[in-house]
């Protein structure tokens, strides 16, 4: 459908991009988020780096790895040890706050606007910045939550509770083994609902909130809307990504905006409804927000 030349912009010194932005905000009627990881890690998330160190030495200097990502795929020979990975894991990205208010300041950009937001992230960083949870479609899962590894049925359980105690009461790397998570149903082993394979949990909350979203855009359809892309990479394109880019495509009255820090891409054929911002998504979230109370930058 769309050709294989794209388009990039880059801000550089220059605002006129977050100016156009801005004021297709405003002109919105509705504005449909798409986030992808770059908009958790613009906000503080990092795997790596000191914020790897700081929570996962041990672990570190045991097996050699140098990033969350890789301890999560590490075969450990116990589940004990791969709970206690796994809940300091969640814990940190899931029950901690970000570093950074990039959520909350893209809240007080489309808070009093008709939004909707769809999203790959599982850290649950919209919700805790204040958003509202019927307009939320988390489509990949959810690290506050487990399922059945089996699964033997549809239904996922909250896990905050067993998280900060396993959290909190492990020792040499491994948690007390009456900890070890099991399904209540079938007594199988408990794994998290994130969407890795075909075992992926989709419960009732799943599908509400995928109807929901449906919905969203069906009632929309034709109007001015604003999608808005937040560091949504190439992982999962058919998710956000394209769909955004044919849903520009065939309204007409419709904009796309990506913001991504080295990947602020749009096809040619949306390209002059197109507003595409090459850098720090907190950054350029913080200047609009500035604009719109009259701070200058």
């Amino acid at each position: 459908m769309f050709g294989r030349t794209s388009t990039l912009k880059y801000t550089g010194g220059c605002s006129d991009e977050i100016e156009t932005l801005g004021d297709a905000l405003d002109k919105a009627d509705a504005v449909v988020i798409g986030a992808g990881a770059g908009l958790s890690t613009s906000a503080g998330f990092v795997y790596d780096g000191e914020r790897f160190r700081k929570y996962f030495s041990d672990f570190a200097s045991k097996y050699g790895f140098s990033d969350m990502y890789s301890g999560g795929f590490y075969p450990y020979e116990t589940e004990e040890e791969f709970w206690a990975y796994w809940s300091r894991y969640i814990f940190i990205n899931r029950y901690i706050d970000a570093p950074k208010p990039v959520y909350e300041n893209l809240l007080s950009l489309v808070g009093k606007k008709d939004y909707f937001v769809i999203t790959t992230n599982v850290d649950h960083c919209f919700q805790k910045a204040g958003f509202d949870k019927a307009r939320l479609f988390y489509t990949q899962g959810d690290y506050g939550l487990f399922q059945c590894s089996k699964p033997c049925r549809q239904e996922t359980f909250d896990n905050e509770d067993i998280i900060r105690e396993m959290a909190a009461r492990q020792r040499d790397m491994k948690i007390p083994t009456e900890l070890l998570p099991r399904c209540p149903h079938c007594g199988s082993p408990m794994t998290v609902n994130l969407r890795s394979d075909g075992s992926f949990v989709e419960d009732e909350g799943w599908h509400k909130a995928s109807a929901r979203y449906t919905d969203f855009i069906r009632s929309r359809k034709g109007g001015r809307v604003l999608f808005l892309e937040l560091g949504v990479g190439y992982n999962t394109p058919g998710i956000i990504k394209y769909p955004f880019w044919s849903m520009t495509n065939e309204n007409p009255n419709a904009v796309y905006a990506c913001l991504n820090f080295g990947q602020a891409f749009c096809p040619d054929e949306i390209r002059t409804r197109s507003i595409c911002i090459n850098g720090d998504i907190g950054e350029v979230l913080c200047r609009l927000k500035n604009k719109e109370n009259g701070i200058a930058r």
